[in-house]
């Protein structure tokens, strides 16, 4: 079976060691600075389907691209405020089947999440905002310490580059949702978000569980600091915790972290690093940007 996604699958989103490091890095590079207000007031169940839609948006470019070379359908990224491009972006060159093939089911899941909060929203839905799968990828790695200053981190190059850079973002989207939960009014919608976190946590731990396997725990260590000190709290953890395999990061209840909308984009938008919003260079559309 082809592992390229069909067109009949596309209805198929601080307590670390080497804080004090990564700490160091992220404020050399401005994270701690949040780079645009958050909407003021309680934001609507709209808003925040929207907020997690840029989200959703990241996440489904990033896998498309990574297994098929090209990114969302003209159909999938129009909407409320400036549709933008995507820079970067490539075919990963897999050579394990299995990653392939858990980075495909990834994709079809992104690009349904899309399509399903477009749908929801109907004529409120946002469009796909200007999304960076390049430079911000430097950044972040520069600021974690994975690649020296002056590097270059390409996501796109192998396997293993492909699962780094799908752990930078990819425990974002599950404590993202989480945090949103309790400003959802509609049961419908908060039901609906929850269906989309599980499978956001399911895509966590498969590549959390690869990672593992491929002995990543100092650099998953270093990306969890950095997203930690990005974030101002304790919430996040590598792949290796007290020297035992970490597939689900939790707290002492063996709860999911939760981040606050203000702080998903302190590490979405790498702080404005060199005045350039990381992942969405030109901020989110809608109201929580």
């Amino acid at each position: 079976m082809s592992t390229k996604l069909l067109t009949s699958d596309r209805r198929k989103l601080l307590r670390n060691a080497g804080l004090g490091t990564a700490f160091a890095a992220a404020a050399g590079f401005g994270l701690f600075k949040p780079t645009r207000a958050q909407a003021a007031g309680a934001p609507s169940d709209a808003d925040i389907l929207n907020f997690a839609l840029n989200l959703e948006y990241l996440e489904a470019e990033y896998y498309l691209f990574a297994v098929n070379g090209t990114g969302l359908a003209a159909t999938d990224i129009n909407g409320v405020g400036a549709t933008g491009g995507v820079i970067g972006g490539a075919a990963v060159p897999f050579k394990t089947p299995a990653i392939q093939q858990y980075a495909v089911k990834i994709a079809n899941d992104e690009q349904a999440h899309v399509q399903f909060l477009r749908a929801a929203l109907g004529s409120a839905a946002v469009a796909r905002p200007e999304i960076d799968l390049f430079n911000s990828f430097n950044t972040a790695a520069v600021a974690a310490g994975l690649v020296p200053a002056g590097g270059t981190f390409n996501p796109f190059a192998d396997e293993l580059s492909f699962l780094l850079g799908a752990y930078i973002f990819e425990d974002v989207g599950v404590t993202a949702y989480h945090g949103a939960a309790p400003l959802i009014q509609s049961k419908d919608y908060l039901a609906a978000a929850a269906g989309i976190l599980a499978v956001e946590a399911y895509h966590a731990g498969s590549i959390r569980t690869l990672l593992f396997q491929l002995g990543q725990g100092d650099a998953t260590a270093k990306i969890s600091a950095l997203r930690a000190a990005a974030s101002g709290a304790a919430d996040d953890q590598g792949v290796v915790w007290n020297g035992q395999a970490n597939i689900t990061p939790t707290d002492v209840n063996a709860l999911a972290f939760s981040r606050t909308t203000t702080q998903v984009l302190n590490i979405v938008y790498l702080g404005g690093a060199s005045g350039n919003f990381g992942f969405f260079p030109q901020g989110l559309n809608g109201a929580i940007a």
